[in-house]
């Protein structure tokens, strides 16, 4: 029998915010919704909790002293880290690109909404979960182009044997188009398939995301696999198979 949602283990999740009173309230506002929440004030203090605990998701501010949230950002998609969802801010739309395409799930413009804050934080980790195993029977693998990808331990493995690091937002976007492969799909349709209807995300992110999971694949193989339709939306070119 599943386990119901009132007794899944608490996520953890990580506030890295140099404004003591702003990492206070979302910290405090995030442990009142149930999840266990450490803080941090900068990228030195965030790998001494992350080393100390595994967390889930981290809220990450860009504008940090030392190193800055978005090189953190970058080098923890990097290293296939926690799923990440940046405040900044610079709400600017191509800063919210510039985040994405740097690997966040997910980005807030400052003053952020607690209640916005959460239903993101809720957002990214459902995602987390479905990826994990939840929206698919565990162990199951797909095989495409040579690449091999396994739901159970949310692994990409290259023709050549390498293992391929995917953020939680590539890897739901590989699902959708590995369950639905040579069709022609939209936005819309995208957002829906490894999103889920409720996720609050402009379709721009989901242009931002396919070309960080295209790059991906075509550094491994020549043959375009995924093919863009102008005005449509996106074809996965490939043979899939489920052994």
């Amino acid at each position: 029998m599943a386990l119901s949602q009132s007794v899944l283990p608490a996520r953890q999740i990580l506030v890295v915010d140099d404004d003591t009173e702003l990492r206070h309230q979302m910290a405090a506002y995030l442990r009142e919704h149930g999840y266990l929440v450490q803080e941090a004030a900068d990228g030195a203090a965030m790998e001494r909790a992350l080393a100390q605990t595994p967390v889930d998701l981290v809220v990450l501010d860009v504008m940090l002293p030392g190193e800055d949230g978005l090189s953190i950002c970058r080098r923890l998609a990097d290293e296939g880290g926690p799923a990440i969802v940046m405040v900044s801010a610079m709400g600017e739309e191509v800063d919210r690109i510039l985040g994405l395409e740097l690997g966040a799930d997910d980005y807030l413009a400052k003053p952020c909404n607690p209640r916005e804050l959460l239903a993101r934080v809720r957002a990214v980790i459902r995602r987390l979960d479905e990826v994990r195993g939840g929206g698919a029977p565990r162990g199951r693998t797909y095989q495409f182009q040579g690449f091999v990808l396994d739901m159970l331990r949310r692994q990409l493995r290259a023709p050549n044997g390498t293992t391929i690091l995917l953020t939680a937002g590539e890897f739901s976007l590989l699902v959708a188009f590995l369950d639905h492969p040579q069709r022609i799909l939209s936005r819309d349709q995208l957002l829906e398939l490894a999103r889920g209807s409720q996720a609050d995300v402009f379709d721009r992110a989901v242009d931002v995301q396919i070309s960080r999971l295209r790059r991906k694949l075509h550094a491994c193989v020549e043959t375009e696999i995924i093919r863009t339709y102008r005005g449509a939306g996106y074809l996965f070119d490939a043979r899939v198979t489920r052994p």
